[in-house]
């Protein structure tokens, strides 16, 4: 262990920036590429999956840029790159919901009281994060049945697109977590239905989806959020559309790294939440910081330093514990942006580093633009990150595996979205354990 603790707490001794011995001058101009077209991506997208959670975009922006400085620095992998994601949202939602009485107001008591549990949650999760690497268990964590990884991609899939059909449709109404609730809502308030909504954030998802395909280089997301912001300021301005300042409020360009401790005086502490939420927060950062990174070495076809999962995990500890403290949030691996950044020519933790310096200066000379995007072009945004989760070759390769691995993607994907995330996955590797000496057998996996 003391062993670990002296590899994971330096930097630049665990041979992830070999690359720079091959021409570091070439390294660092590859790497601020990378650094700067991801966090161009990423800056709409981190709005939208803070505004997604139920948080104030400013959250995400910050987040952002402290997740990729510090996994950067301490995580396990040579390329990828951490922020919000999608895969937190239902988790973060449900704390805001629960225990921040669904308000969007970042000055109210009781969003207060919900950011500082999520707080708590975080920086619990962050603590034994730091444990489990530090201890080895990294190895165990990628044991997990690949089928319901897939399961829970699905539901979280689901959950996000059903989440923003109020914002795509135009609707100012407050739209509830849970699912038939959400759909009787909606139905009620179809009168405040807005075409120009709907238009946007289909013309948003179209963007996305094809100048991302066309070229790595271009950041259809950006191009999406400016489109959305000139149409909001200028022909559509008397459309009534709503835009993320009539929720949230200005975002702010001074004070935004404030230290924000949690504070058990000022929030509903609830002991089993407490367990379940930091339960969640640990899963969802192991898996998934680990499926990226595994991920982020086949595509880069690393034959150097492969990713180190228990340094990983020690990593998303120190992501997740600093990063709420200083006006965060929850963050872990990202996939999509991991992926463009080995696309545009990040080889080195170099890029990360350059990402957050680059977002936080964007952020800044940006701010006052960014709090007019259109809620439409955010729902658009997400959608399309929604309908990215779903890989139709990770799909394919849990049906051809045995029946019994399609019925747990089946189950993990409906108990994630009809329930929760943690109770759809813990549903999942329940009936794993129990029935898999029975069903899950070599001899059958190898005829399928």
């Amino acid at each position: 262990m003391l062993d670990r603790i002296k590899l994971f707490l330096n930097p630049f001794q665990d041979g992830r920036y070999e690359d720079m011995s091959r021409g570091w001058k070439k390294t660092v101009v590859s790497d601020f590429t990378a650094g700067l077209i991801v966090a161009m991506l990423a800056i709409p997208m981190n709005m939208g999956f803070a505004i997604a959670s139920g948080l104030h975009p400013v959250h995400g922006l910050i987040a952002g840029a402290l997740a990729c400085l510090l996994g950067a620095l301490f995580g396990g992998s040579k390329y990828q790159v951490y922020g919000p994601t999608a895969a937190y949202i239902p988790v973060l939602a449900a704390i805001m919901n629960q225990y921040g009485n669904g308000s969007t107001d970042p000055t109210s008591p009781e969003y207060i009281a919900g950011y500082y549990f999520l707080i708590l949650c975080s920086v619990l999760g962050g603590v034994i994060l730091i444990f489990m690497g530090l201890t080895g268990l990294g190895d165990f964590i990628n044991k997990v049945p690949h089928s319901i990884v897939v399961g829970f991609t699905i539901g979280i899939a689901l959950t996000i697109a059903f989440t923003q059909i109020g914002d795509v449709l135009g609707l100012t109404v407050k739209i509830p977590n849970a699912f038939l609730q959400k759909i009787s809502t909606i139905w009620i308030n179809l009168d405040q239905f807005n075409i120009y909504a709907l238009l946007i954030a289909v013309g948003t998802f179209l963007l996305c989806k094809y100048l991302l395909r066309y070229a790595a280089y271009i950041p259809g997301p950006v191009i999406a959020v400016a489109i959305g912001i000139v149409l909001n300021e200028t022909i559509l301005h008397d459309e009534g559309l709503q835009a993320s300042i009539h929720k949230y409020g200005a975002i702010p360009t001074s004070d935004i790294f404030k230290f924000t401790p949690p504070k058990l005086s000022e929030m509903n502490f609830d002991m089993f939440g407490l367990v379940y939420f930091t339960a969640a927060v640990v899963f969802v950062a192991a898996i998934e910081s680990l499926l990226c990174s595994n991920m982020a070495d086949r595509m880069a076809e690393n034959k150097g330093t492969p990713y180190n999962p228990n340094k990983e995990l020690f990593g998303q500890g120190m992501v997740n514990i600093f990063a709420p403290l200083f006006n965060g949030f929850t963050c872990t691996g990202a996939l999509a942006r991991t992926a463009t950044n080995i696309k545009v020519g990040g080889v080195t933790p170099l890029a990360g580093i350059m990402n957050c310096c680059l977002k936080l200066a964007m952020v800044y000379f940006l701010a006052a633009h960014l709090d007019q995007v259109p809620m439409a072009c955010i729902g658009g945004i997400l959608a399309y990150i929604a309908f990215n989760m779903v890989k139709k070759q990770e799909i394919q390769t849990v049906l051809r595996m045995n029946r019994f691995h399609v019925f747990l993607m089946i189950l993990t994907a409906i108990g994630v979205f009809v329930k929760d995330f943690l109770s759809g996955v813990l549903l999942g590797l329940a009936v794993y354990a129990l029935l898999k000496r029975f069903f899950d057998k070599p001899q059958e996996t190898a005829a399928a």
